[in-house]
């Protein structure tokens, strides 16, 4: 296992506090490739995956897009399947280029993945350490703190604000050796937002010699601003991007890293091997699309606003969202709450530990969010009259 680890990346783990000793759990997480399967998006996604799934069954545990790829994507793959004999490095350069340009960055201020995951693992592989922490909001995204606890480095938690927000000087005051902060802006679970105030201040306060991993996997859903501007300015601060929310690639893979090229560098060397050609042509294919995002943000927004209008008629307790799922505060345990569901053939979920009654929901199609509606008012309705009964 230890032939996966370089001599340069032996000795730099060692100056980071890692004995060798550690190296086999490190080389354990690089063995699966790029995309880093134990603590990856799809591998979270599994906590929540079901077989044998009912045909006419409503899917809102995973934070999907039903929509899919947009038909330029589609488009662009049906187009390139009979170069799949071929890496075409190329067609991932194309990729980074169109990403650079969108954001006014350039080509070595991106790096290319197979979606989102794999940097944000190997970020922190590379900025954590037995001596410095990685730093995350609770409830939150948990791939990170997953992939820390396994190499042995620190985890300190800090809980949302009462607004749902990152409380970020209580995160950057946590540990002042903190290696790695980690903000998903709409958070995930909630859905809610950090203000930019918030997250500049955040990065003019790092502690000496930690980089801010911004994770605007749902950005675009919500309407707020792309945080470029700070990898054009220089800061320590690496932005990851996924297409496989509001661009519907989840099954296809396709992200990127953004940042300076020296922290991008201490990333690189945890990655290896070509892309898949046909998410690289369809992320291309979905940043020329012009119309893309803005209409797939008011579609998403319309059914989730509809969903709230629901829940705010019946009186049922839930975080507000700006992304493409919220929670719901069921006030039971929430797994009673899935299991409820899933007899209505619907599948919601899942739990976080310091929430335990709420669940988290996927916003789906307005048809399918309509069957979400009906179920719930079905399980919440006999879940009053047993406790009454009672």
């Amino acid at each position: 296992m230890l032939r996966l680890l370089s001599r340069v990346q032996q000795d730099d783990l060692l100056a980071r506090g890692f004995s060798r000793r550690d190296f086999g759990r490190i080389a354990l997480m690089l063995g699966s490739a790029a995309t880093v399967p134990l603590f990856c998006e799809a591998s979270l996604a599994q906590l929540s995956a079901v077989k044998n799934l009912p045909p006419d069954a409503v899917k809102l545990n995973a934070n999907e897009n039903p929509l899919g790829p947009a038909p330029e994507a589609i488009e662009a793959m049906l187009a390139v399947l009979k170069q799949g004999g071929r890496y075409s490095y190329d067609l991932t350069d194309k990729f980074r280029d169109t990403l650079a340009a969108a954001g006014g960055l350039a080509p070595d201020q991106v790096m290319a993945f197979p979606g989102s995951s794999a940097p944000l693992t190997q970020a922190v592989l590379a900025f954590t350490s037995p001596q410095r922490s990685l730093v995350v909001c609770d409830p939150g995204y948990e791939a990170a703190e997953l992939a820390a606890k396994f190499l042995g480095a620190p985890v300190k938690r800090v809980p949302l604000t009462k607004d749902y927000a990152h409380d970020v000087r209580a995160m950057i005051a946590a540990d002042p050796q903190a290696g790695l902060i980690y903000i998903c802006n709409p958070n995930n679970p909630t859905g809610t937002l950090t203000s930019d105030e918030d997250i500049d201040w955040a990065v003019a306060h790092l502690p000496k010699g930690a980089v801010l991993l911004l994770d605007e996997a749902y950005t675009h859903i919500s309407g707020a601003r792309l945080r470029d501007d700070l990898v054009a300015s220089g800061k320590n601060v690496i932005i990851l991007r996924t297409f496989s929310k509001i661009y519907g690639m989840a099954g296809l893979r396709a992200g990127a890293a953004l940042g300076r090229p020296d922290l991008l560098a201490k990333i690189r060397p945890y990655s290896s091997g070509a892309l898949p050609i046909t998410a690289m042509v369809a992320a291309t294919a979905s940043l020329e699309s012009k119309d893309l995002v803005p209409t797939r943000r008011k579609l998403i927004a319309d059914v989730r606003q509809s969903v709230f209008d629901f829940m705010d008629r019946h009186g049922f307790a839930y975080v507000p969202s700006a992304s493409n799922k919220f929670m719901v505060d069921v006030g039971r345990p929430g797994e009673e709450f899935i299991l409820a569901m899933r007899e209505e053939k619907v599948y919601v979920g899942r739990v976080w530990p310091s929430w335990p009654t709420h669940v988290r929901v996927t916003i789906g199609t307005a048809a399918e969010m309509e069957k979400f509606q009906m179920a719930m008012l079905k399980v919440m309705a006999k879940r009053n009259a047993a406790t009454a009964g009672g």
